[in-house]
């Protein structure tokens, strides 16, 4: 059913594996389906518990793709069906935030920029303490987050580390992500799909309506100010030539590629050189 996205349900945990070759950038089209899946299940009373991973080790989700805009037609799909006071990207956060179910991201490999904030939205996250890293990279490409990653590091690592993790553009470690507040906890790696397939089976065995109660009245704020803000930095920041400029030479030195990716605070920063 799904190009991007790889879902089972089984047991009242439904497994979606993001599946977007060469190194799961956020397309249009993964927009697109998250949407649609999320959707699905929203409706379904035998899902208690919804569990993210990634079909590639190496990374969960690199981060927004940089050619998005090119896909128009899709990208102005989606827009038109952004809900008011959000962007695009925000409005993503937004659909695991208010999903019914108690979402948990299992995080092996990188999630930086949009991947990032993809991992912020999430009510629990579980990370490889060996492979795993994430980071706000976008300082580095000459703009800020845009997908509410400010408003997600405000409520979950408070302003001074949000200043610190979005000013540097460090790839963090489980550890230190987990010391900082930004996930819930590191795992060796050898023990995170056990890890996390215990949490999500206990909280699937739970009473009927348990899970779905408890996220209801810890839901989160929706900070609307916040992003507006947001919003409004990056898009003066994206409409000029030194971001265009960054990223076009970023994917010319091989940003996108599993190589370029690998090390790409380093890539990013021999640019602005």
């Amino acid at each position: 059913m799904y190009s991007t996205l790889q879902v089972t349900v089984a047991d009242g945990v439904a497994d979606i594996v993001l599946d977007n070759p060469p190194v799961n950038v956020i397309s249009a089209m993964m927009m697109k389906e998250l949407d649609s899946v999320l959707g699905e299940l929203r409706g379904d009373d035998s899902v208690r518990v919804i569990v993210f991973s990634s079909a590639n080790p190496e990374f969960f989700l690199a981060h927004v793709d940089i050619h998005i805009l090119d896909q128009e037609d899709l990208f102005n799909e989606l827009t038109a069906a952004t809900p008011p006071g959000v962007n695009v990207f925000q409005a993503i956060g937004e659909l695991l935030r208010n999903q019914p179910q108690p979402i948990i991201v299992k995080l092996a490999g990188k999630a930086r920029g949009g991947g990032a904030e993809f991992v912020g939205a999430a009510d629990m996250v579980f990370a490889a303490t060996e492979t795993a890293g994430i980071g706000q990279i976008e300082s580095l490409m000459g703009i800020v987050p845009s997908g509410g990653g400010t408003q997600y590091l405000l409520e979950r690592v408070g302003r001074n580390r949000a200043l610190e993790i979005i000013l540097t553009g460090d790839l963090y470690d489980a550890t230190t992500a987990a010391a900082y507040g930004w996930i819930n906890r590191a795992v060796p790696a050898a023990e995170l799909d056990a890890f996390v397939d215990r949490v999500a089976r206990n909280i699937a065995d739970l009473a009927t309506g348990v899970a779905l109660r408890a996220k209801e009245v810890l839901s989160p704020a929706r900070p609307l100010e916040g992003y507006a803000r947001e919003e409004r930095a990056w898009s003066s920041l994206i409409a000029g030539p030194t971001a265009l400029g960054l990223m076009s030479r970023a994917l010319e030195h091989g940003a996108q590629t599993p190589e370029g990716e690998a090390d790409l605070e380093q890539l990013m920063r021999s640019m602005t050189r």
